[in-house]
């Protein structure tokens, strides 16, 4: 089947590493897949989205070729641009108005790039920018179209009930996701399918060093790294030993590594700046960390998790895990026995947690072990692209060559 996946920046920049064991999956499995980013900006960091290049087309959201199929495509379908005009100018504020329409071109040129093509589905990830450009592709074109949501860009709320509606389908990542979508649609079903991972080829070994830590997470406020932070001080000062890394960069980065100095922690803190993908797996994988830890915030303006692909990486790497119970973090970890899930925003707690792992080998190990089996189970990208491969084979277009 002919499937074109409409990204944000991928396989540029550095925020969708989650979406490349999606695409490689769907491509071992003999399907053809065009890769076409919103915003084609950016360096190709990640080693494993390399393989996806040979079929992407980045196209800016503005360019002479765009402008020509955009024309094309008005002069071929003129109720058809008509309406998705019509549909943007509802965006429920001039902010969300002015990204959809500096989007339109783009959409417009990917309708005619999608029908020459052949294409037989359109899937965006983000419920945002990508799912508009999605739905008026999908709209003059006629070919079926759909959309993963996952987190900040449900709340964002893009024409979110118009793009439920006119979708084949809505995808949630979490059951939290899917509440929300139908909470803000009023009548909204979307199917909960979680982002799969590709699990290592062999079973997960027993957990790496007793002391070292790692936090791999965009440096943002709802990300939490300053409780952690804090957390580790209190760790110190009890005379335990906790080393930690801090994987990835962000906005907050200078003010966290003043948090550091603050704390007089440069003796325990790391930050490694933006580990390419592969590595970090690669890294996990080895045993070069004894716990990962992700001190999630539900934010001021309400951000908060959905399911973080790096929290389900870490237990399918068979690294014992500590987390808040926030945003889809409880549904990750449901069914684990013994699981490490504390308040947000409790640094007492989190290093209460980090402690009993560093005390009870026992407990490393069965968090190891219920962690691996808890991801084969219900995060593997296997599953996952079982599911949208029969959702895209009952909502395909043969379209014409």
């Amino acid at each position: 089947m002919r499937l074109i996946y409409v990204t944000s920046t991928l396989p540029y920049g550095k925020k969708e590493a989650f979406v490349i064991p999606e695409v490689r999956e769907l491509l071992r499995r003999g399907h053809e897949v065009l890769v076409v980013p919103a915003y084609p900006r950016g360096e190709v960091l990640h080693g494993d989205a390399k393989p996806l290049l040979p079929g992407t087309v980045s196209e800016p959201l503005l360019s002479l070729r765009v402008v020509r199929a955009a024309a094309r495509t008005v002069l071929a379908h003129p109720r058809g641009a008509a309406e998705a005009v019509r549909l943007l100018l509802a965006s429920r504020s001039l902010r969300v108005l002015l990204r959809n329409l500096s989007a339109l071109p783009k959409a417009l040129w990917l309708a005619d790039l999608a029908r020459r093509w052949g294409a037989g589905h359109i899937h965006a990830h983000w419920a945002t920018v990508p799912a508009t450009v999605a739905l008026v592709a999908g709209g003059i074109s006629g070919i079926p179209w759909s959309f993963t949501a996952h987190r900040f860009d449900i709340t964002e709320d893009n024409l979110l009930r118009p793009k439920v509606r006119r979708a084949a389908f809505a995808r949630a990542i979490s059951r939290r996701g899917a509440r929300e979508i139908r909470e803000l649609t009023g009548s909204g079903a979307a199917e909960v399918i979680h982002m799969g991972i590709e699990l290592p080829p062999r079973p997960a070994g027993l957990p790496g060093p007793d002391g070292r830590a790692l936090v791999a997470a965009n440096l943002l406020e709802v990300k939490g790294h300053v409780y952690l932070l804090q957390a580790l001080r209190l760790l110190k000062d009890r005379g335990v030993t906790v080393r930690l890394d801090v994987a990835g960069d962000g906005p907050l980065l200078g003010e966290l590594a003043g948090e550091v100095r603050r704390l007089r922690l440069e003796d325990r803190v790391a930050f490694l700046g933006l580990v390419p993908h592969g590595r970090l797996l690669e890294r996990m994988r080895g045993g070069a960390w004894g716990m990962f830890v992700l001190p999630s915030i539900v934010t001021a303006s309400g951000e908060q998790e959905g399911i973080p692909v790096s929290l389900m990486e870490a237990m399918g790497c068979g690294v014992p895990v500590v987390a808040t119970a926030t945003g889809g973090i409880p549904e990750l970890l449901d069914g684990v026995d013994g699981a490490l899930l504390v308040p947000p925003k409790d640094q007492e707690a989190l290093a209460g947690a980090m402690e009993r792992l560093l005390r009870e080998p026992g407990l490393r190990e069965r968090l190891a072990v219920a962690g691996r089996r808890r991801v084969e189970e219900g995060f593997s990208v296997e599953s996952t692209v079982d599911r949208l491969e029969r959702l895209f084979g009952e909502h395909r277009r043969r379209a014409p060559r």
